[in-house]
């Protein structure tokens, strides 16, 4: 996966990305998984939900895609507290140069988001796959 996050060039590649990757791994994708409403009333969706076909284990991934410097990075932290409203458990995964240096750190700080180029091997620990 290295070297594929220079390769993206909006969020729904992104999306397209991290499902591939999963299908990779062996499990089960699902896209734009409807999950109730937001506090707002807004239908909630996650962009992609992996799901480990033997044990059943699932994840929620928020997909994040920020090429240039903007204000689109100050909707992160609603989302990190919007992943703690679902059912499963959740990531955000972000890709990018529009990330600033303090939002980068700040998405990596709440133990939630994890870069693209990172996101295989941590996808591994957490379904319980070979490291190899």
């Amino acid at each position: 996966m290295a070297g594929k996050a220079t390769a993206v060039q909006n969020g729904d590649e992104l999306v397209q990305l991290v499902a591939k990757l999963g299908e990779e791994l062996g499990l089960s994708v699902k896209q734009q998984v409807g999950v109730a409403r937001r506090i707002w009333g807004a239908k909630r969706k996650i962009d992609v939900v992996l799901i480990e076909r033997e044990t059943r284990r699932t994840l929620g991934i928020e997909c994040k895609y920020q090429g240039v410097p903007g204000s689109a990075e100050e909707k992160i932290p609603a989302t990190i507290d919007d992943i703690a409203a679902w059912p499963i458990p959740g990531i955000v995964v972000f890709a990018g140069t529009g990330f600033t240096g303090n939002m980068r750190s700040f998405l990596i700080s709440t133990g939630k988001a994890v870069e693209l180029e990172e996101l295989e091997p941590w996808l591994k620990l957490f379904f319980g796959l070979s490291l190899d």
